[in-house]
């Protein structure tokens, strides 16, 4: 378990200790996905949607989430995140299973990466979309999430491949 960060000499969990550690800048990119019928691609842009604003909502959850990620995964560090940012972007509108891609960005500075907080961001940004959706239809799939890139820190910068999307 020496590999195992989170672990202590008993192997139980602990959380890791990043006092020795210099603040740098660090950014993460995550993505999730929705996959839905067209139907319910059309009630979003269309705004028809009884819930309101679905990427609006989604936007805002995801922000919150971010904001939230220390509360909700157990070995991760409350961090000052300085910035959070969402796109929205469909794929396959044309045809009868449409794709929305929310690509989340989290900054901060500090000693600690913020990828969990972009991966947490576009998560709930996608689970918020199927909870403001749910109504026209269940069948909604969410995933891939996946981290697309991250830079500053110890473990340096790393990037996707673009095969692997």
């Amino acid at each position: 378990m020496s590999d195992l960060t989170h672990f202590n000499e008993h192997g139980r969990a602990k959380m890791v200790d990043i006092s020795g550690k210099n603040e740098t800048k660090r950014i993460a990119i995550a993505k999730s996905c929705i996959e839905m019928k067209k139907a319910v691609y059309e009630n979003i842009v269309e705004q028809k949607n009884k819930k309101g604003d679905v990427l609006a909502v989604a936007q805002v959850a995801g922000i919150m989430g971010a904001k939230q990620t220390a509360n909700l995964i157990p070995m991760c560090h409350p961090i000052p995140i300085t910035g959070v940012n969402l796109q929205f972007d469909w794929q396959n509108q044309e045809k009868e299973n449409v794709k929305l891609v929310i690509t989340a960005e989290v900054k901060t500075v500090g000693a600690t990466g913020v990828e969990m907080e972009a991966l947490t961001a576009a998560s709930l940004a996608a689970l918020t979309v199927y909870d403001m959706c749910k109504a026209v239809d269940k069948s909604m799939v969410i995933g891939p999430t996946y981290l697309v890139e991250k830079s500053g820190g110890k473990s340096g910068d790393y990037k996707r491949d673009q095969l692997s999307e």
